[in-house]
């Protein structure tokens, strides 16, 4: 990995080369150093946009993670995904059910709670060679809905009727699996995740525009059992070193998450029944 040879992100007026694309990175779930790992990639340093497509700060390094991409500054667009609403209408009583994402809302303080809830759930942005491109967490419509690289053709026409004429690229994030497809006249891309990644240790990102509308889905490898080990030492969180075992380590495969998500798309039911 090339060491970072230009001004930090936060740099007022630093200037990067027109149309060098629009690094995507979802999913981070406040890993840090995998977030460190990807912000360090010379395509990611050159990029114009950084767009975050939701479920940023559900982890074990939330505070830190939120300061980091907060030094992005106006290259980072935001976008909501369902553990970020979960965490920003955190009550008493009314906590996140996953374990990791309650403590993780614990940890914010009420402006930044604040902050997370209001994050747009979609975001269309001018991409060069691809035109208009609709960014989601899960699907333009809903912040949890599954929709896999072998969903059926009629969920995917189900979950992309209501994107506009105009938008043929839509980019997705939720299920921690990268995916390029056509369907419906329309590309869709998956990143894949930053810090939960299924199937391979490393961080899952995508780089959109440069070389004429490209499409690249890219993996960064880091030094994992060193981020468990930071995770472990840094975090407050009772259950860190557990959690970054299974998640940061990749414990999961592709095809196990597969099999997990699958019912979620409806695919077992009858045409038109599932919503």
């Amino acid at each position: 990995m090339t060491a970072p040879d230009s001004a930090p992100d936060s740099a007022p007026n630093s200037v990067r080369p027109h149309g060098a694309g629009v690094a995507v990175l979802s999913d981070i779930h406040a890993v840090l150093p995998a977030l460190e790992a990807v912000l360090a990639e010379p395509d990611v340093r050159a990029a114009d946009r950084i767009v975050l497509t939701g479920d940023l700060l559900a982890g074990p390094l939330p505070r830190q993670t939120l300061a980091r991409l907060r030094a992005l500054g106006d290259r980072a667009v935001w976008i909501s995904g369902n553990a970020d609403r979960e965490m920003a209408a955190a009550r008493p009583g009314n906590e996140p059910a996953d374990p990791m994402d309650a403590w993780a809302a614990g940890q914010l303080g009420p402006d930044e709670l604040e902050f997370l809830g209001s994050l747009p759930a979609t975001v269309t942005l001018e991409v060069a060679g691809l035109g208009p491109v609709l960014f989601c967490h899960a699907t333009p419509r809903n912040d949890t809905e599954v929709a896999l690289v072998d969903s059926r053709p009629e969920r995917w026409a189900e979950v992309l009727a209501g994107v506009p004429d105009a938008v043929r690229t839509v980019v997705c994030g939720h299920t921690h699996m990268p995916f390029v497809r056509f369907t419906h006249g329309r590309l869709v891309v998956n990143p894949g995740s930053v810090g939960m990644p299924y199937g391979r240790p490393g961080a899952h990102w995508a780089l959109l525009g440069p070389g004429g509308g490209a499409v690249t889905l890219r993996h960064t490898a880091f030094d994992h059992e060193a981020a468990c080990a930071r995770i472990a030492r840094e975090s407050d969180s009772p259950s860190a070193a557990a959690w970054a075992d299974t998640y940061v380590r990749a414990r999961y495969s592709a095809e196990e998450a597969l099999a997990a998500f699958g019912p979620g798309d409806g695919r077992n039911t009858a045409p038109g029944t599932d919503g």
